[in-house]
């Protein structure tokens, strides 16, 4: 028997410990060399590691356990061949050699695991149109793994859909019971899930950023009049040349990274010894994208040098890997300013937390008509409130309100900053 260790890679300079998320392969199962046989998640993106040999898998590690880097997570025997996979008594005297943790020892139903997809099959569900509850996880503690994925997108293909009907003839007849006898039927389950890895490094940096900054939230509000009518005029032949939508989100963009480049201080960060400031003579823009596993904030570069076609084609294809988890640690590092768009889920007003080493970010908000006065004449326009919270130890107070200022007068008269004045 030749046997080699599968130990976690480096992933990132500042990573030094990733969550086994799922077994893309299941134990005791032959693999190639090369083949996905797991996924790690990092702080910063989901990873899938590859089998160094062909062999026999051996689990050492179970998911959501979290492993250091240079930990071993499996072994591979080399010398198992296809259909030829070792004993029972030999996989479980490996697995001993590392004690599964105590809270391993629940029940599949109640699994932080069950039912839920991992990445690589979330993106097949999504990328097929497969709903989650069509597919029986048969990973991990119910986990849903790729191979089910496949199953079900041929048995969508080959299998006429259930008929309807009759779900609901027996829907009706449950819901009818409880009414006749008058009495009501309140839940009083909850249930425990481990934070992703994910959810907790952005916990622990939004409570660092809370803690260790002398952050200050300056308010001002725009008139998007200009902005709605320069989108309705030319948003067709946009489309038409570009194939893509003017949003408001690169138009916000190229405003900020034009008086970043003027205003040098609130494009800055601390030195690591918190002794110096690092200008930046670019604009990297990072932007708030929301994931199922929580927010994540990669960068645009250059965006001072960029036309508005090329943010938005950019925006578009890091919100796609966001959302499907193909992220790479490159796209995730950098940013020199951020922006993020509560408006999208109707939020008012805000005061948005810094994205650390960063100094500044700027909270766009809901587009509300308002009742405003303009020359002595009360008229209704559509409103939006923005935020722009910074780090006091390197912008000043006069520094943020002038900032709010100088996007507020491009934006509200987008020729000036189509015109570069």
């Amino acid at each position: 028997m030749s046997i080699i260790e599968l130990k976690v890679p480096v992933i990132g300079e500042s990573v030094t410990e990733v969550t086994l998320s799922s077994w893309l392969k299941e134990n005791g199962s032959y693999v190639e060399q090369d083949e996905s046989i797991c996924e790690f998640e990092s702080d910063k993106a989901t990873i899938e590691a590859p089998a160094e040999k062909a062999g026999t898998l051996i689990w050492v590690a179970n998911e959501g356990d979290d492993i250091p880097i240079g930990g071993i997570y499996a072994k591979i025997d080399t010398s198992g061949t296809k259909g030829n996979a070792p004993a029972k008594t030999e996989t479980t005297a490996v697995k001993t050699e590392t004690p599964a943790p105590e809270v391993k020892e629940t029940a599949d139903e109640f699994s932080y695991a069950y039912g839920h997809p991992s990445p690589a099959a979330k993106k097949l569900m999504d990328e097929n149109g497969i709903n989650p509850s069509d597919v029986k996880g048969s990973g991990k503690d119910g986990r849903v793994t790729k191979e089910d994925v496949l199953k079900a997108i041929e048995a969508k293909k080959t299998q006429p859909a259930p008929v309807k009907e009759e779900k609901t003839v027996v829907k009706t007849a449950e819901v009818k019971a409880p009414a006749a006898s008058g009495s009501k039927t309140f839940s009083r389950n909850k249930r425990e899930e481990k934070m992703s890895r994910m959810r907790r490094t952005i916990a622990s940096r939004l409570v660092s950023a809370k803690n260790e900054t002398a952050m200050l939230t300056t308010f001002n509000e725009i008139d998007m009049t200009g902005l709605m009518e320069l989108r309705k005029k030319y948003q067709d032949d946009f489309v038409k040349k570009y194939t893509v939508k003017l949003g408001f989100m690169s138009l916000f963009a190229k405003a900020c990274a034009k008086v970043l480049l003027e205003m040098p201080e609130v494009n800055a960060q601390l030195t690591e010894d918190e002794k110096g400031i690092i200008y930046h003579d670019y604009a990297d823009i990072s932007f708030a994208i929301s994931t199922p596993t929580g927010l994540v904030v990669p960068p645009i570069h250059n965006v001072e040098s960029l036309n508005f076609a090329e943010i938005e084609l950019k925006l578009k294809g890091l919100a796609e890997k966001a959302r499907n988890g193909s992220l790479t640690l490159e796209e995730m590092s950098g940013g020199t300013f951020t922006i993020t768009n509560g408006g999208v889920f109707g939020s008012m007003m805000s005061t948005p937390i810094i994205n650390p080493p960063q100094s500044a970010i700027l909270g766009m908000h809901a587009i509300i008509e308002r009742p405003i006065a303009i020359e002595g004449q009360v008229v209704i326009r559509p409103m939006m409130y923005v935020a722009l919270s910074y780090d006091h130890r390197v912008i000043d107070g006069s520094s943020s309100v002038s900032f709010l200022v100088k996007v507020k007068q491009l934006l509200e008269d987008p020729t000036r900053l189509l015109m570069d004045l």
